[in-house]
């Protein structure tokens, strides 16, 4: 009786039931909506109305869609299959709507650089004695490629460890001055980039007479990261459970043995997505850069002395100087910029995934 009992269980858990099936008039009722919204958009928006672009078609066509959809489906569905056939619409539409901006911009981005991108020389030559004219096969984004590298990699080393230890402290320690310390985080992850410049500029530059340079521009960075490692790690430390701190506190272990061999090791793929995203938030900025670093034309591996360029600002001064091939080279580095972001935010994605249980 008891193994019957089981049987009936196992199966009926094996079996999936599916509440809501898609029938053949469900789909003709999609399709149905979708060529009507596009035929009626199309109608609307070329011939009737004085508009034109295609952003605005796009959000016309999808919200006449929704209403067709939704009137087609009321002629045989009740109401809340009506609502349920809205809400999924809407939850479909949005990420596709923002999936397809975001994919729009790296593809003509990427169009527009193509011709500087296919040239080798744009990734092993600077810009030194090229004129913003010149042929593609001169002159490249080598140096803005290296300032950005030595730039992210001293603010990395001075804002992931301060980063931390405010998390630490935050987390671990607690306390009235732990509140006040997260309020002035969490202040600072919303502070606008050019006031970090304005900041280094006004202490290091105008008062400390330190010349523009690489570290300057690495500190202005590290203030923008900052924040963000400090937040995102301090989350990432209080979801360790409670219970490991316990039995390290029980095996006789101090807080700061518990910190630095149970919760940094528990929180380190945490951590990992900490650095991840402040050096993607650092990475991009511009404002910070064209007050601290100063802008060259030459290679420069000396973060102390001479201006260094970067991507970023390489970017900001082909863009805006008028010349149509310096341009299409601000686009090629534009490329290789949102590349490197997307990379990072990929692998940050790739570290905090959990495996799935055999």
């Amino acid at each position: 009786m008891t193994a019957t009992v089981l049987e009936r269980t196992e199966q009926k858990t094996e079996t999936v039931r599916r509440t809501a099936p898609r029938t053949r008039e469900d789909v003709l009722t999609l399709v149905g909506a979708g060529v009507g919204s596009l035929a009626t958009t199309w109608l609307v928006y070329t011939k009737l109305l004085p508009l034109h672009g295609t952003i605005g078609f796009v959000v016309l066509g999808c919200a006449v869609f929704v209403a067709y959809y939704a009137g087609m489906t009321a002629l045989t569905r009740p109401w809340p299959v009506v609502a349920d056939r809205i809400v999924t619409a809407l939850v479909v539409a949005a990420p596709t709507l923002v999936g397809l901006a975001l994919a729009s911009t790296i593809i003509s981005t990427a169009i527009k650089g193509a011709p500087a991108l296919f040239h080798g020389n744009f990734f092993t030559d600077d810009m030194a004695g090229v004129r913003p004219g010149d042929e593609f096969s001169m002159g490249g984004a080598l140096h803005a490629m290296a300032g950005t590298l030595i730039e992210v990699a001293i603010a990395v080393s001075i804002a992931m460890p301060l980063g931390v230890i405010t998390a630490i402290y935050m987390s671990e320690v607690g306390g009235r001055l732990a509140r006040l310390v997260r309020v002035v985080i969490e202040a600072m992850t919303a502070l606008p980039s050019i006031v970090a410049g304005l900041f280094i500029y006004a202490v290091l530059i105008v008062n400390l007479h330190f010349p523009s340079s690489g570290f300057a521009a690495a500190l202005a960075l590290a203030v923008m990261g900052l924040p963000i490692m400090a937040r995102a790690s301090d989350v990432v430390l209080r979801v360790v459970p409670g219970g490991l701190r316990e039995a390290s506190y029980a095996l006789g272990a101090g807080k700061l043995q518990t910190v630095w061999h149970v919760v940094l090791p528990t929180a380190r793929p945490g951590l990992a997505t900490a650095l991840i995203l402040g050096i993607a938030r650092m990475v991009g900025e511009t404002s910070p850069l064209i007050l601290t670093s100063g802008a060259s034309t030459f290679m420069n591996a000396d973060p102390f002395h001479n201006p260094m360029n970067s991507l970023p600002l390489f970017i900001y001064s082909a863009v805006g100087s008028g010349d149509p091939r310096f341009a299409q080279r601000g686009f090629a580095a534009a490329t290789v910029l949102l590349t490197l972001v997307l990379a990072l935010f990929l692998l940050a994605r790739l570290v905090v995934r959990t495996k799935k249980a055999p």
